[in-house]
């Protein structure tokens, strides 16, 4: 990068060989060398604002070394820049911010669920097929269950996922109907997403709304005008992308185009991409593809224009040959069928002048310690116990060197930070496998461990708790909707969700129950007799109706959060929307205003929820604490001790899964095999695969990412890689209790023959 001279160049980049470390640095040479200003800059791009803003100081310590003025550069999001050009030509990008609204569709926004009855109103054929599914015997009550999970699970879920892909690759709706006149299959698949994205889009005109994938189709609208394309161009010198696994066909297309010189339009553009397709962990639910990056590396290999940065000054060097080890393994193993899961490279570590401190550290014990434990309870003692020797082994090490110093007011040096502490952190899979380790870790006598980590002053940072108090205001407006409408088929089953993702009600089929609402919550004398499952859900609802009815409506609020159990945070976050919300209807107390207000609050998406401290990124690698944190939040830190618990076949790789209610469709979902028929057409397949192929085809996708972010998991350490693969764990991790035998993740046994002298046995 520093010896670039114009043109494109890819820059594949392994963990921890500092990519926006570089690409600041490359950044600085770049404005010194081309002398670039404020009407000639160099535009960095990468994809999120908290990875803009540390490459933005990145470059401005470069430049102050460098002696130079901190300017000739931008560093943007990409829907940033892209906004950014819109909003500069609304005529052009026909958005205006003064009159539309930024939306974020989920599954679950109401946008989606109308243009999802907008659909079924006008397609009653279409629908119809899809109610009858495979076979159907006309029965009512089975007739209502499936219209439940059509209109709240299998239409959204379809909608959201195609408008994603279709948008962000530049294709209409149009182009999808015409696409799926090749598909062949019964359900006309792409034709019904193809109606879905047609209603999501006239509803989106209609009501002067705009997501982000419109961003980048209003900045590439505003550069098809001549006149504004050369002004854009002739302020750019330079176009430099991080994180470019995860940019889209549009997002690229934007990109390139910016960095075409226009006095040389037939010169190739001046762009550089850093990435790692070997980190790409997004692609199975947004519509990136590590396909694209790699297929520009290609290209620009045989022009000679692809460096490799593939020295790690991150972990000690058996870490490094387990990580290498796995890559080539899963490549070989065709467990991901016509699916390249990695790109080949290789991770080397840096060399002994590498001006990194620490680069490529001494191992802590063995460096890479495979466990094979009893069952997930015995993990976590493990796990508990190893964090008490770390941290005791520390303080032994800070009295020695007080000793040795003659110093021995040991009282006073416990006050001063320990400098042996180590950063420590749990990835896993999902937040209810964090939860289940805090929640041990937290009872030590309950589970008969021997230690107590806070005793100790170890302190538990369950990072996905902060995620479950940014979903208060929606819990609370979706319990309220239900209150206020317990009749509606639709808030009675939503409500049911939420009560059994807290745990409170018994996990079953709610679109039964949710089918006749009436008949569930007060059945008569000759209706069937309810399960004993249903009764506890009947109970629960009843309970929360009956407070409805005798509370004021400024209470509810607070009556709700202490009904969902909430922790002492999530309260405070549910008194302060209690707060707000009281402000906002004041002198009108009824439902319907409260109603009005939770909905603007939740979907203009600008309510924060009360946090504990501060400097959240900075809490996660703090030294002398146990972080737990996902696989996918954890990617771009790293710790000096990582441990990586729960590694079963049903995990990683898993597979994908059809719900027991949905199944009256066939054996695979409507939106992966819309999905994958999406990708096929995009890669340029002579021929749409029909549906069992496509579901093949989205579980191989699948099985690639899902060893692909194992990879990033374990590239997250540095002095200890801490892995386990119990005999015995749950099924499902809402009910962590019930153990039963599970296969290891496939990895786990020919890591344990690759590195026999690395693997512990528990017993």
């Amino acid at each position: 990068m520093a010896d670039w001279e114009g043109g494109p160049l890819a820059v594949s980049a392994v963990p921890g060989a500092g990519k926006s470390t570089g690409m600041a640095a490359a950044s600085a040479i770049a404005i010194a060398r081309y002398q670039l200003h404020s009407r000639r800059q160099l535009i960095v791009v990468t994809f999120t604002r908290s990875a803009a803003a540390n490459i933005k100081s990145k470059i401005r310590e470069r430049l102050q070394e460098l002696s130079l003025p901190q300017g000739g550069f931008a560093v943007h999001t990409l829907h940033g820049l892209a906004l950014n050009i819109a909003m500069r030509y609304p005529d052009l990008s026909g958005l205006n911010l003064e009159n539309t609204t930024l939306v974020t569709p989920t599954q679950n926004h109401r946008l989606i669920r109308t243009c999802v009855e907008l659909w079924i109103a006008e397609n009653p054929r279409r629908y119809q097929i899809l109610l009858e599914g495979q076979q159907f015997d006309g029965e009512e009550t089975e007739r209502l269950r499936r219209q439940s999970v059509l209109r709240t699970e299998i239409l959204p879920q379809l909608a959201n996922i195609v408008i994603h892909e279709a948008k962000s690759s530049g294709l209409l709706p149009e182009q999808l109907l015409e696409t799926s006149a090749t598909s062949g299959d019964a359900y006309q698949i792409l034709a019904v997403a193809g109606g879905l994205y047609q209603k999501y889009q006239s509803l989106l005109k209609s009501r002067e709304l705009i997501d982000y994938d419109e961003m980048i189709l209003a900045a590439l609208r505003v550069l098809e005008n001549p006149g504004a394309r050369s002004k854009e161009q002739s302020q750019v010198f330079a176009v430099f992308e991080d994180e470019a696994q995860d940019s889209t066909p549009l997002q690229t297309q934007l990109l390139e185009t910016l960095a075409i010189d226009p006095s040389n339009p037939h010169l190739p553009p001046n762009f550089i991409r850093v990435g790692d397709p070997n980190q790409a962990i997004n692609s199975t639910f947004t519509p990136a593809d590590p396909i694209y990056f790699n297929q520009f590396c290609d290209r620009c290999e045989v022009e000679n224009k692809l460096a490799t940065m593939d020295g790690a000054g991150r972990s000690t060097q058996v870490i490094i040959d387990a990580a290498n080890f796995i890559l080539h393994w899963v490549n070989q193993s065709e467990l991901a069928g016509s699916e390249q899961p990695f790109r080949e490279q290789t991770i080397k570590p840096v060399s002994s002048d590498d001006p990194q401190q620490n680069a490529n550290s001494a191992p802590i014990g063995l460096g890479l310690e495979l466990y094979f434990p009893r069952d997930v309870y015995q993990t976590v003692e493990s796990i508990g116990q190893r964090v008490v020797d770390l941290f005791e082994t520390a303080k032994s090490r800070q009295l020695q060197d007080l000793e040795n110093n003659g110093n021995l007011e040991i009282s006073e040096s416990e006050k001063s930070p320990n400098p042996y502490l180590k950063s420590m952190a749990v990835l896993v899979r999902e937040n209810k496998q964090g939860k289940f380790i805090k929640e041990v870790l937290d009872n030590p006598e309950k589970h008969g461990l021997k230690f107590n980590l806070k005793a100790l002053g170890i302190d538990v940072y369950d990072v996905g708790e902060r995620d479950r108090h940014s979903q208060v205001p929606w819990e609370i407006l979706t319990l309220l909707q239900f209150l206020d409408r317990p009749h509606s088929p639709d808030y009675l089953k939503a409500a049911l969700k939420i009560l059994s993702d807290r745990q409170l009600i018994p996990k079953q089929d709610y679109n039964a129950l949710a089918a006749t609402p009436e008949q569930f919550l007060y059945p008569g004398p000759l209706d069937p007799k309810q399960s004993e499952a249903a009764r506890k859900c009947r109970y629960f609802c009843i309970g929360l109706l009956q407070a409805r009815l005798e509370l004021p409506p400024y209470q509810i609020i607070s009556f709700l959060a202490l009904a969902l159990q909430y922790d002492q945070t999530e309260l405070a976050t549910a008194d302060k929307l209690a707060e707000r919300v009281a402000i906002e209807t004041a002198g009108n107390t009824a439902m319907s205003a409260i109603l009005n207000v939770l909905t603007e609050i939740v979907s203009s998406e600008k309510f924060e929820p009360v946090e504990a401290g501060e400097n959240l990124e900075q809490r996660y690698t703090a030294k002398g604490k146990l972080t737990i944190i996902t696989m996918h939040k954890a990617k771009g830190l790293d710790w000096d001790c990582v441990f990586i618990p729960f590694l079963h076949e049903q995990t990683i790789p898993g597979s994908l899964r059809v719900l027991p209610q949905a199944k009256f469709l066939g054996d695979f979902t409507l939106a992966e095999v819309a999905r994958a028929q999406i990708r096929a057409s995009l890669h340029g397949k002579d021929a749409l695969p029909n549906l069992g192929e496509a579901w093949e085809q989205a579980g191989f996708l699948k099985t690639a990412e899902e060893f692909r972010l194992l990879y990033v998991a374990m590239t997250r350490a540095k002095s200890l890689l801490w892995m386990s693969a119990e005999k015995k764990g749950p099924f499902t991790w809402n009910k962590p209790e019930n153990l039963q035998e599970l296969k290891p993740c496939p990895v786990m046994p020919v890591l344990k023959q690759q590195f026999p002298e690395n693997t512990i046995q528990l017993f």
